[in-house]
């Protein structure tokens, strides 16, 4: 069965998702794909508010009853934000991937931008094939 792909995101190879929410600001998950791959998760570990990233950089981990998985910043730039929420709840990753289990929110560095990232229809060849 396909996993749900939202149209309107921008997607990474290592399965991330990422949401423009305005103001330079984006939203970071992992996608349904992900989520369904690792099981039940069981923790989250977020990177600190405030902490300067580069596009690539492991950001964090998420750990479920099968694996231990890195996150990885899809984009360069600050971190603003982190899903408290998941401290209490990271199923919510599994339930709600891109909802209530976001997991950041960046803003971009300067001359940052999301044209390297997957749209909706070439991740879903890419989760496909995988």
């Amino acid at each position: 069965m396909s996993s749900e792909i939202p149209s309107d995101l921008s997607y990474t190879e290592a399965h991330e998702w990422v949401r423009r929410s305005g103001d330079g600001v984006v939203r970071v998950g992992i996608t349904d794909h992900a989520q369904s791959q690792l099981g039940d998760v069981v923790f989250v570990q977020l990177p600190a508010v405030g902490d300067t990233l580069a596009a690539g950089d492991a950001m964090g981990e998420v750990e479920s009853t099968k694996s231990v998985s890195d996150i990885y910043a899809p984009v360069g730039g600050e971190v603003v934000a982190v899903n408290d929420g998941l401290d209490a709840g990271p199923e919510l990753v599994n339930s709600a991937p891109y909802g209530d289990g976001w997991i950041v929110e960046i803003r971009l560095a300067e001359g940052a931008s999301l044209d390297g990232l997957l749209d909706a229809e070439a991740y879903r060849q890419l989760s496909d094939g995988a």
